[in-house]
């Protein structure tokens, strides 16, 4: 089993859905009546394997067929966020094992951010919930950055910003789109299998199912 060291980690770097969160099946569902009400196509595999990392001004986009407007994209994109937070509200719970990783990296010295491509409003709506104020150093949301992920921007964003060198930022990530930022900003990666399976996310990248697995691979 490949392990990390815990002496090559500055600092920690969790993507929120599907990390944080196991909520990949109340998104493809939000989508899905956000897509009915507007007459647009939706498809479970599309969504999951194309749109998932992407922020909603280039999901939008694409389901429409033209580059909408910031402003179009943010009124659009906080009709379906509002759907999702509804549906998801009465089921969120962290995924296994995160308060207590969250706990070991502060105590370790490790420093914490989320880097997601979510709207503000939805990492509110997740750390008023799961009562995470004050856990992470910094959170970098869609709006903090121009591009979404595949691009590295949000992750180079991130270790700026707790200024530690992207080399020595351990990444949690769930979507192809969020690996694939993660490194080509030239972090390391652990790829939870929440949104894909183990098999969908191959052989070359780290893999757990849940915090309490990456306990295990963490070298002390």
């Amino acid at each position: 089993m490949m392990k990390i060291p815990l002496s090559a980690i500055d600092a920690a770097i969790f993507d929120m859905d599907g990390v944080l969160v196991n909520n990949h099946q109340y998104h493809l569902n939000a989508w899905k009546e956000f897509c009915m009400r507007h007459g647009y196509k939706f498809d479970d595999k599309t969504f999951t394997t194309t749109y998932f990392g992407k922020n909603n001004r280039e999901i939008i986009s694409s389901l429409t067929g033209k580059d909408i407007s910031a402003d179009e994209a943010e009124l659009l994109g906080e009709e379906k966020e509002s759907i999702y937070r509804e549906i998801y509200s009465p089921y969120i719970k962290p995924v296994d094992g995160l308060v207590e990783l969250l706990d070991y990296f502060k105590g370790k010295g490790v420093k914490l951010a989320v880097a997601t491509s979510a709207p503000n409003a939805n990492y509110k709506f997740i750390e008023k919930s799961l009562h995470l104020e004050k856990r992470f150093d910094k959170v970098i949301d869609a709006s903090m950055v121009q591009h979404g992920k595949p691009d590295p921007e949000i992750y180079l964003k991130a270790s700026e910003l707790l200024k530690v060198r992207p080399s020595d930022c351990l990444v949690f990530e769930d979507s192809f789109s969020g690996i694939q930022a993660a490194k080509a900003a030239g972090m390391q990666v652990i790829a939870l299998a929440t949104t894909h399976t183990r098999n969908e996310l191959g052989k070359n990248i780290i893999v757990a199912d849940n915090f309490n697995e990456v306990m295990a691979l963490i070298e002390r």
